[in-house]
């Protein structure tokens, strides 16, 4: 498809394949010719869905007319207000009720699960992380270990690709897990990596861990909500995700997180605990002892922030209505054409993507790295001269997402005729 003739065919593309657009808000561009931005940085912030002001002042309301009944009589009652969101969040990562509970931000809720899940104990004493793992996975993971008294320089294990390649291999990660099981206690992976965009292969590298004698966990921030995931049946130890990303519940929304029924109940787990880790029928008995119920919420702390909880209910409800099954083949379709189309433009440019090629190893994102161009620049320019909103990730990767719930065929092909704009050909001028 040549640039020139290709808007045409993208507008056609979308009357086929439509999405639900609809259902958001779309920030007005800073500049182009288009009212609406070209959004492609989903994967960073979604967008608002349109529902969500209601529901909020809703519950502001019932704060305004009950005060302190509002927890047994709002509509809504606050005490339950969490439960709401168990089924639709355990639907969207494959787990089941009991395994799944909203609560807190994402780093905090990995710190709870890693008191539990990383024990060293006599060899078994490192990490496994990705080298390119999100910065504050990083952090927490060192932390961890120095809590332990122990020293991240040796014990945190950064899994790097192999020379001259930008993603890992599973062969590499399995092997390594095969090889280092007597020293290791914890892997700890992204599902979708932040930076490259690439898909772990979740299912094989849990099985090697677990056949190694490993702990599993994983961080799904980029992968809620953007692929499908099957967590009680991949036979994950934990997992928690972010819903600020893909799940468009607003900046720093609450975090899910999972945990295998196999570790339900267990006595043998130190966890910390507070008001919400106790039983419900009994929370209110004021007892001095938890009595801690056999599901996830045993890993519960504090009592829910119900203004927080409002978004993300109102985003797994579109999820349940929309499914993630058709999220799925709209977002092979609609990745498949952007990659069609940065191939296109990267001819004769200073572009290469370094996301897998593969459908079945990425997500919805492509990272492109535009060598000495810098990435914040060309970002400032499509979004200033292009009206297209991308990710800079210095110094020389930006991060593109088509978000299959609300993102174009039109938004893509904006975004290849805006880089075939702004970046120079080789040796040259645009």
């Amino acid at each position: 498809m040549r640039l020139a003739a290709g808007e045409a065919e993208a507008r056609r593309l979308d009357e086929a394949d439509p999405g639900h657009r609809h259902l958001f808000h779309v920030p007005p561009a800073a500049g182009g010719r288009y009212a609406e931005t070209a959004y492609l940085a989903g994967n960073s912030l979604g967008l608002q869905p349109r529902a969500v002001r209601d529901e909020l002042l809703a519950d502001l309301d019932a704060w305004r007319d009950l005060g302190v009944e509002g927890h047994l009589d709002a509509e809504r009652p606050w005490l339950s207000y969490h439960e709401r969101l168990t089924g639709p969040a355990a639907r969207l990562v494959g787990a089941r009720p009991a395994e799944t509970v909203v609560m807190n931000s994402l780093t905090v809720n990995l710190h709870l699960l890693m008191v539990s899940f990383y024990r060293p104990a006599g060899r078994r004493t490192r990490i496994v992380i990705e080298d390119s793992a999100f910065p504050s996975d990083s952090y927490a993971v060192r932390s961890q270990v120095r809590f332990h008294g122990l020293d991240p320089e040796t014990e945190v294990v950064r899994l790097r690709p192999r020379p001259g390649e930008d993603t890992l291999r599973t062969a590499d990660i399995v092997d390594h897990l095969a090889g280092a099981a007597d020293r290791t206690a914890l892997v700890l992976l992204g599902g979708v990596n932040y930076l490259t965009g690439e898909l772990i292969d979740i299912p094989a590298v849990t099985a090697a861990a677990r056949a190694a004698g490993v702990t599993v966990g994983w961080d799904l921030a980029h992968a809620a909500g953007n692929v499908p995931l099957r967590l009680h049946d991949w036979d994950v130890d934990f997992a928690a995700w972010c819903s600020y990303k893909y799940l468009n519940a607003g900046p720093g929304a609450l975090s899910g997180v999972f945990v295998h029924e196999r570790h339900l109940g267990r006595g043998d787990l130190p966890r910390f605990e507070g008001w919400w880790s106790t039983e419900a029928a009994t929370r209110f008995a004021m007892a001095p002892v938890s009595r801690p119920p056999a599901t996830v919420e045993a890993w519960a702390i504090s009592n829910p922030p119900i203004l927080a909880m409002g978004p993300v209910r109102t985003s797994l409800e579109l999820f349940d209505a929309v499914g993630m099954p058709a999220l799925r083949e709209r977002s092979l379709r609609l990745t498949g054409q952007l990659d069609r189309l940065l191939a296109e433009v990267g001819r004769g440019r200073p572009l290469a993507v370094v996301t897998p090629r593969d459908p079945r190893r990425r997500g919805c994102q492509l990272s492109v790295r535009v060598g000495a161009v810098g990435a914040a620049e060309l970002t400032r320019r499509l979004r200033y001269e292009h009206g297209v909103i991308a990710d800079a990730r210095e110094p020389d990767i930006v991060r593109f997402a088509p978000v299959p719930l609300y993102s174009t065929y039109h938004d893509c092909w904006r975004v290849a005729d805006a880089l075939a704009a702004v970046l120079p050909r080789t040796g040259g001028r645009p």
